[in-house]
């Protein structure tokens, strides 16, 4: 990406209350923004000359955008290695339906390209003979993921562990996991750069995780990670190397029937690399588990590696358990609370009610990173904060 290009992203990025939230502060090099001027326009549909992605795919030129109109696409899969190239559904939503087939017998798509940007898709029913068949795997590069949707596969979106590769997912939804699976995961991110997801809504795990990263960097931003009531997910967002990891404004909920007695691992695989982190700031943790459990394991560090800074800040907990920290943990405006504080637990709205106690007791988190600027929208999205609202504890910051 250009200079200028990573400038409009920055922008684009502030413009949504993205920017403040920063582990680096900027994100260089992520996917590109839509082009004012593609090198190259190609229109899909079956009405077009082109008329399957796979078609598309063959002709599509570096800098291209690909429209493609609303409709099913049954067994149209494809692989993307061109930069800077953008697919965006135009008129409703494109529903990738895989039917059996798979792209280099990986999954629906398969990218691999510098500068990637999709939106609006639908990527439904990935099978392949592993049993890791991926409604979209990212095999290095960049992409960025806007408004898409993964139900139905055996993994969600599986990447590749290219250490230079970046991903930014944006109000897109993950869930449920195809029936049948063991250990499948909504979204697993290998041993990339950066992950970057925000806005989204990943649910109903079996037995898998709702999300897995080995990133380098995680940024978690304002997200529902929600088993549901039939979901069984194991962890609901682990982290198994480590790594920094920025987790702000989600709401976290574990079904009555997993099978894990953890919500949030971290370092549980071993730490890889120098570096790691873990702030958690903000989130509601919601246990439904009938039998008592653990909130949080962070695996403490092998013998000379510098131990692992865990923050805690401004965090709700309710459920039937309780936080047991561990002695270094920094911790901050947390408070373990019962479901009657909240406005409408049984119909999951978590905002506080106005004489709940909890309100008024969040304490500067110490770095304006730390702080939400947004909070998440369900089904999938996120709102902007009014400025100079008064924060309090947990994810939903207003009703």
């Amino acid at each position: 990406m250009t200079p200028a290009g990573a400038s409009t992203l920055h922008r684009r990025l502030a413009l949504l209350g993205l920017g403040g939230g920063c582990l680096l502060g900027t994100w260089p090099l992520l996917a590109a923004p839509l082009r004012a001027k593609p090198s190259q326009r190609l229109q899909v549909g079956p009405r077009r000359e082109i008329r399957s992605l796979a078609q598309a795919a063959r002709r599509a030129q570096d800098g291209a955008l690909i429209e493609v109109d609303a409709g099913d696409y049954p067994g149209d899969v494809a692989s993307w290695p061109q930069r800077d190239l953008s697919l965006r559904a135009v008129g409703g939503r494109v529903r990738l339906l895989a039917q059996g087939a798979a792209a280099q017998g990986k999954g629906i798509f398969v990218t691999s390209g510098e500068g990637m940007r999709i939106e609006g898709f639908d990527f439904s029913g990935a099978r392949v003979p592993d049993r890791n068949g991926a409604g979209l795997r990212m095999d290095g590069g960049s992409l960025h993921l806007l408004d898409c949707r993964f139900q139905d596969n055996e993994m969600g979106l599986l990447t590749g562990n290219d250490g230079r590769a970046r991903l930014v997912i944006e109000n897109c939804e993950f869930g449920p996991i195809l029936p049948g699976q063991r250990h499948n995961h909504n979204l697993y991110v290998g041993s990339i750069a950066q992950l970057r997801i925000s806005g989204s809504y990943l649910h109903h795990g079996l037995l898998g995780h709702l999300l897995k990263s080995r990133a380098a960097v995680n940024e978690v931003l304002y997200n529902r990670l929600s088993d549901e009531i039939e979901g069984r997910a194991s962890y609901e967002l682990e982290f198994p190397n480590g790594g920094q990891a920025l987790v702000l404004g989600n709401l976290i909920q574990q079904s009555a029937g997993t099978e894990n007695a953890h919500m949030v691992s971290f370092g549980a695989e071993g730490y890889v690399g120098e570096r790691h982190s873990l702030v958690m700031a903000h989130n509601t943790w919601i246990d439904r588990r009938p039998r008592g459990g653990i909130y949080l394991r962070v695996r403490p560090a092998a013998g000379g590696q510098a131990p692992v800074a865990v923050r805690l800040l401004n965090n709700l907990f309710a459920g039937n358990r309780s936080l047991a920290p561990e002695a270094g943990w920094d911790l901050g405006g947390n408070a373990q609370v019962d479901f009657d504080v909240f406005v409408q637990a049984n119909r999951d709205n978590y905002a506080l009610r106005p004489e709940a106690a909890p309100r008024g007791r969040a304490v500067d988190p110490g770095r304006p990173e730390w702080r939400p600027v947004r909070q998440y929208l369900h089904p999938h999205g996120s709102e902007a904060l009014p400025p100079g609202l008064a924060l309090q504890p947990g994810a939903i910051q207003r009703p």
